[in-house]
């Protein structure tokens, strides 16, 4: 069984975000804008994504 993925693209800067949502970026791999990335969709990935959600936006499912 193929496991489910997420892709994810940066939407939105993170000059002025906390620390806190700046290492969430990080940790999802984001750092530049429009960058893309393709995760694990997991309920950890799921849950750092709803923190930043203002700053990424789900490209596909």
């Amino acid at each position: 069984m193929a496991e489910k993925t997420i892709k994810v693209k940066q939407t939105g800067s993170i000059i002025g975000a906390t620390k806190v949502q700046r290492a969430t970026m990080l940790g999802l791999g984001l750092k530049k804008m429009n960058a893309e990335k393709v995760l694990q969709d997991t309920p950890a990935v799921r849950g750092m994504i709803t923190k930043v959600a203002h700053l990424v936006t789900v490209v596909e499912e």
